[in-house]
């Protein structure tokens, strides 16, 4: 027997048994160490392969798939440098919870450390932010190597699916030749003799006893005074966590990327306007709970993060399915792993009366207040930041997607995008909170989601324009836009803004880029709003069109903090007048 048979048959199995376990989605850099991976990728009917050529990039199309499909999706390169590029990916899906089956072609164990090319180590390559690594066996035609090879890919896409979801690494030692018999009448038969697939394994979902379930139903019946808080999380639970809140009485600080502020349920009592009202103390010191349960990864809001912080009084009861820590407040008294679906209805079917609404109507009013004042914003005829989020909230249809960039866009999104019955997904990638791979990781959304629109800073777009050729090489249908304010927005609004001799060289770093350019060279269509009429206009066709296209909107960093200040002070006013009380307080 020659080594490609062996090399055939035990690739080819392990291909296959991805395909057994549902992997649908194969994201592949080019190169020569992984041939026998990638030719048997794109030679499975089971499997759709995407091509990407700059491994960065590929990572992060790969986390847009999976995030938008919700299952795991593989991602193969070379050996050397290529597997490196794969890092900032693999850790925005390991704190994000994505499963990435990240698959690494690697030289064999005898041209490791001695100076042969693209040889770098790469065990434990991502270190702990895997949540599995496993070093292949070298090929064998063998039965019981070959049902290896089968066992270890339902093992690993068990493992990325399992909560916490995550990404695995199978690094793969591969001698040559490197082309598998392609036309083999056994190829990816090896290994299944006895059944379909090598081994089955099955996920539950993590439940509380029934004492447990009274025990939390009777202390939040006796509490009038709660909040529901829900940031970004990956399982729908929204009928649920809506009738908890009816009996209960709690408001809900429903974060954007909850997906609860938006589509057909009732939203009565979920409040989307925290992040400004929060921002006041004089206001704050009337919204003191009791108790707060808190569901999902913490919100973005900083104003609610420090308002949490500072109710030591209340009890903080944190739920998560997935078994992990996310609490950066401190003051968490009861972590609870559970599925969220599952606590809300357990907890529901144990509460024997509804609790009084008085405190939840105080917080509705507040909410509406803030939201009367946050609307004059739309007032403004100048390019404002702010107001881009609610003119594009208008135009966006049904079903569409919003990926969001982190920094100013996904802070303007959280307080300018507002309950609406038009269901619009939201996502961003907020694991990490870096700036790097948005333009790919909207590419990989973009693949499975219809009318996908990515809004990110000119700082952002710039990390990864890379990214753009996947939408030139693969015809697919981007809409993007561009919110150039020159440089670094976010740094003003911070304390740095205040060292005026060396701001701008260090923090604001404004570039002065023409980016028409770069669209033109990967097939876009570009275009510069000039008015908002302009930008509804061009925005509202672009749904309406195929391929890559990007608007571009010039802002004033500077002119874009008055303007938010400005703002804030407004809604201050109208909530102080409203309750009776002549005072404005700065936030």
């Amino acid at each position: 027997m020659d080594y490609r048979e062996a090399l055939t048959a035990y690739a080819s199995a392990f291909i296959d048994e991805l395909t057994k376990v549902n992997v649908k989605h194969a994201v592949v850099s080019p190169g020569s160490r992984s041939t026998p991976l990638a030719l048997l990728l794109a030679k499975h009917t089971g499997i759709k392969v995407h091509i990407n050529v700059d491994e960065r990039s590929a990572g992060f199309f790969a986390l847009g798939l999976a995030k938008a499909l919700k299952e795991p999706v593989a991602l193969l390169c070379t050996s050397g440098t290529a597997a490196a590029n794969y890092y900032p990916a693999v850790i925005e899906a390991s704190y994000s919870r994505v499963p990435l089956i990240v698959l690494t072609a690697d030289r064999p164990h005898e041209l490791r450390e001695v100076g042969a090319p693209q040889a770098i180590d790469q065990i434990h390559l991502y270190g702990k932010h895997v949540k599995w690594f496993a070093e292949m066996a070298i090929p064998e035609k063998n039965e019981e190597v070959v049902r290896y090879a089968r066992t270890v890919g339902a093992r690993a896409v068990a493992t990325a699916k399992q909560t916490p979801a995550g990404p695995v690494h199978l690094n793969f030692p591969l001698r040559e030749p490197l082309v598998p018999y392609m036309e083999d009448p056994e190829l990816f038969k090896y290994g299944t003799r006895w059944n379909d697939r090598v081994v089955a394994v099955s996920n539950g979902k993590k439940q509380l006893e029934e004492m447990q379930y009274n025990q939390i139903a009777l202390l939040l019946q006796n509490k009038q005074k709660g909040l529901i808080v829900c940031g970004y999380i990956d399982e729908d639970f929204t009928d649920e966590i809506c009738a908890l809140s009816n009996k209960l009485g709690y408001p809900i600080l429903a974060d954007p990327l909850s997906q609860l502020r938006s589509g057909s349920h009732d939203k009565t009592n979920i409040l989307d306007t925290y992040d400004t009202f929060l921002r006041f103390s004089n206001i704050t010191e009337d919204l003191k709970p009791d108790v707060i349960v808190r569901f999902g990864a913490m919100p973005i809001s900083k104003s609610l993060t420090q308002f949490l912080k500072k109710q030591s009084n209340a009890q903080h009861i944190v739920v998560d399915g997935g078994s992990g820590w996310r609490e950066p407040t401190g003051v968490a008294t009861e972590v609870i792993y559970c599925d969220e679906a599952l606590f809300c209805k357990g907890v529901l079917e144990k509460i024997e009366r509804f609790n009084e609404h008085e405190w939840l109507h105080k917080w509705i009013d507040i909410n509406g207040m803030t939201k009367s004042g946050l609307n004059f914003i739309r007032d403004d005829d100048s390019f404002n930041e702010g107001k881009l989020v609610s003119v594009m909230q208008d135009f966006m249809p049904e079903d569409s997607t919003l990926f969001v960039g982190n920094s100013m866009p996904i802070r303007d999104v959280d307080t300018f995008f507002h309950n609406q019955e038009k269901m619009i997904n939201i996502y961003a990638n907020r694991g990490a909170n870096g700036i790097d791979g948005l333009v790919s990781t909207a590419l990989g959304i973009s693949s499975v989601k219809k009318d996908a629109v990515l809004l990110l800073g000119d700082l952002s777009f710039f990390h990864d324009m890379n990214g753009l050729l996947s939408a030139k090489m693969n015809g697919q249908d981007l809409i993007i836009v561009i919110v150039n304010n020159d440089g670094g927005g976010i740094f003003s609004f911070l304390p740095q803004s205040s060292e005026k001799e060396y701001f701008e060289q260090l923090f604001g770093t404004p570039h002065g880029l023409d980016f028409s350019h770069a669209i033109e060279m990967y097939g876009g269509k570009y275009h510069k709003a000039r008015s908002w009429k302009d930008f509804g206009t061009q925005f509202k066709q672009c749904f309406h069109q195929k391929g890559l296209q990007v608007i571009e909107v010039n802002t004033d960093r500077e002119e874009n903090v008055i303007k938010h200040r400005e703002l804030w002070d407004i809604v201050a006013r109208e909530i102080n007048l409203a309750r009776g009380n002549g005072e404005n307080e700065n936030p």
